[in-house]
């Protein structure tokens, strides 16, 4: 059965829904702010491919400016899609530990470069023996637990035992050290600068250790979207890693300099009682949980409207005045956790002043391995 897919010219009041809108205007808004703060710095971005999931729209920020010329991605799968798309410098700030997984990314590095964390001594001999049974070199990066109590190591110490290991292995090539951050709730610059540094400071102090023993560091990998500006401001970083800034999240609407690019279209299908309205952009169609408010989208257009709940196919909006929505209405919201909902879509439905311009694939979404 062949996807249903809007022609150009197409307004957006006759899209069909649930509908991932994709701002044109915005997006490019938002490329060129990380183009324009990276112009004239030592550090670059490596955008994550986990939040658009589109080797197209990684080169549309790269032909922009401000990147390493290279990505991140979370999974093996997504860099599989990103080489396909002829992006040829990936960094999986994961570690990969089966032997599947390991010889799927020494087939990449036949034709790219590829770089994967670690944090432990056995995943990276593993990877050693994958690289040489396959006849490549593989790059590694030392993951570093900074806050987010996941993987990664927790000292300085086990930092540079590995980096002198993987400076032994053949068919390794040890590239440096990579960190990511989280912040809770909203931050000033003030607090990002604060709280951002500290976190990448403890990445910095295991660099600082493994040049301390010797061992050249040829890049730190770190930051975020709420670190991007900090970064230029901390010696010694190479890449952030930024992702949410492209389409935008409601838990970063604090940073009023990104808009919001990634949007859910969605059409009214009941007004059962007043100042009520039922749309039809459910949970299946953002990827909010429906326990989890923290995630749920929230309505742009029109203004005034509050998610009162989500249900598997349909949003529950309400108004505190007259609903100013009838059936068949279309309103817009804003993505809460961008990345899930870009997962459910096969495409962005790329729009400029509320006509269709372009339909673009998302062909990384659904990969989980």
């Amino acid at each position: 059965m062949e996807t249903y897919k809007p022609n150009p010219g197409t307004p957006v009041a006759e899209l069909d829904t649930p509908c991932l809108i994709l701002d044109l205007d915005s997006l490019e808004h938002n490329f060129k702010i990380i183009a324009d703060t990276y112009k004239d710095t030592d550090v670059k971005l490596r955008a994550h491919m986990k939040n658009v999931k589109s080797p197209l729209l990684a080169k549309m920020q790269m032909d922009i400016g401000g990147t390493v010329g290279g990505v991140c991605c979370a999974k093996v799968a997504e860099a599989e899609v990103m080489v396909q798309g002829g992006i040829d410098d990936i960094l999986i700030p994961n570690e990969i530990v089966t032997k599947d997984k390991i010889r799927r990314l020494c087939s990449l590095a036949h034709k790219a470069k590829i770089a994967v964390c670690i944090d432990n001594a056995q995943n990276l001999r593993d990877l050693s023996a994958g690289a040489v049974e396959s006849g490549v070199t593989l790059g590694v990066a030392i993951e570093v637990d900074t806050s987010m109590g996941r993987a990664g190591v927790r000292s300085p110490q086990e930092g540079v035992a590995l980096a002198k290991l993987a400076t032994k292995l053949p068919g390794i090539h040890f590239k440096g050290v990579m960190s990511h951050q989280s912040l809770r709730g909203e931050g000033d610059r003030e607090t990002r600068y604060i709280e951002g540094r500290r976190y990448i400071q403890m990445c910095l102090d295991v660099r600082d250790a493994i040049e301390k023993a010797g061992i050249p560091v040829e890049y730190v990998s770190t930051g975020e979207t709420f670190t991007y500006d900090v970064a230029t401001e901390i010696p010694g970083i190479t890449d952030v890693e930024g992702g949410t800034y492209a389409l935008m999240s409601t838990f970063l609407s604090y940073m009023k300099e990104f808009e919001f690019a990634g949007k859910m279209l969605g059409t009214v299908i009941s007004t059962p009682r007043p100042g009520v309205a039922i749309g039809d952009a459910g949970m299946r169609a953002v990827g909010a949980m429906s326990t989890y408010k923290e995630a749920w989208p929230e309505v742009e257009s029109p203004k005034g409207l509050t998610v009162e709940a989500m249900h598997d196919e349909q949003v529950v909006l309400t108004s505190k005045g007259k609903m100013p929505l009838k059936v068949g209405d279309k309103f817009t919201m804003r993505l809460g956790q961008q990345d899930v909902t870009v997962n459910r879509f096969d495409y962005y439905v790329g729009v400029r002043k509320g006509v269709v311009e372009s339909v673009i694939d998302i062909p990384a979404r659904g990969c989980f391995h």
